[in-house]
């Protein structure tokens, strides 16, 4: 699976007139069953995506569908790693990197 950490480099400003097309992307991927989970970093400096396991280029396709990356407004960071152990009730991350 992958963990997308995601770093603004433009405004807040910039990043708020964006934020609802990048609802909308998000729920597209969780619809399609790709995203895990997400949220933003504290402070809000950019976000976190949890991505089950795909191909490295559909991860990529991904990526660039993402407004905040197609407007440049954003970085991502991909760190790709395979979940062996987990705490009670998180069993599924497993099936994340089948």
């Amino acid at each position: 699976m992958y963990i997308l950490n995601i770093s603004y480099i433009k405004s807040l400003e910039s990043i708020d007139s964006l934020l609802e097309e990048h609802i909308k992307f998000l729920e597209k991927h969780y619809s399609e069953g790709i995203f895990i989970a997400s949220g933003r970093k504290i402070p809000r400096s950019g976000g976190i995506i949890f991505v089950k396991n795909i191909t490295f280029e559909k991860l990529e396709k991904i990526i660039n569908e993402d407004p905040f990356k197609r407007e440049g407004a954003a970085e991502y960071e991909i760190i790709q790693f395979t979940p062996t152990m987990m705490a009670e009730g998180y069993e599924i991350l497993k099936d994340a990197t089948s």
